[in-house]
């Protein structure tokens, strides 16, 4: 399980969510229950400036784990934020079977 700073420990319970790569981000929101992407939003969202204010600190040359992963946390819950904000459902509405395939990942 990813660690995240210890300023966050409070998100912990949510390390799964810090995943590196666009396509396994969006195919755990599709993988989760309402409940649990709210319960990640919940929790996530209130952090959200304080981690941002957090990650300008940070030099990206020789980056942390623990920074990277709280990076990708705060990454996943743009990806749930619409879900949960706007649509209440895992799927973009009246889409039917569409998929989201990156081509491109950016640097990891």
């Amino acid at each position: 399980m990813p660690s995240l700073p210890s300023a966050f420990v409070d998100l912990e319970p949510f390390a799964a969510w810090a995943l590196p790569r666009e396509h396994d981000r969006y195919a755990k929101r599709l993988a989760s229950s309402m409940d649990e992407l709210q319960e990640f939003y919940d929790a996530a969202f209130p952090c959200l400036e304080r981690g941002s204010s957090y990650l300008r600190g940070v030099e990206l040359d020789g980056i942390s784990d623990e920074d990277k992963h709280l990076l990708w946390l705060f990454c996943s819950l743009v990806t749930v934020s619409f879900p949960v904000e706007v649509w209440r459902q895992a799927r973009v509405p009246d889409s039917g079977a569409a998929a989201l395939a990156a081509v491109v990942e950016p640097a990891v």
